[in-house]
């Protein structure tokens, strides 16, 4: 289940960090938060479409890997864009410490 190409540049445009990037950490996440919105609603329809299901836990697993590189490499584009896309995020072990 592909995103239409118009729909993907305007993702990128919204989260692009400079006029060239397509494939920056937080771009790879927005699109693949996209992609999963797209395919849960499929699957929601078709609760028997186990292949489509496989597939969901693949981008999941590597939205996740994403946002932990971007959150070790870049805190703070980690915690803007986690808000910007309304995820939950996990907190560590010095998150609530601080709380």
């Amino acid at each position: 289940m592909a995103l239409p190409i118009k729909e993907k540049q305007k993702i990128i445009e919204k989260y692009h960090l400079h006029e060239k990037d397509t494939g920056s950490s937080g771009v790879q996440v927005a699109v693949l938060t996209e992609q999963i919105k797209e395919l849960t609603k499929h699957l929601k329809k078709n609760q028997k479409d186990n292949h489509s299901r496989r597939g969901l836990l693949k981008m999941v697993s590597k939205r996740k890997k994403l946002l932990d590189y971007l959150k070790k490499k870049n805190e703070k584009n980690y915690l803007s864009l986690v808000e910007k896309l309304k995820l939950k995020r996990n907190r560590s072990v010095s998150d609530h410490a601080a709380n």
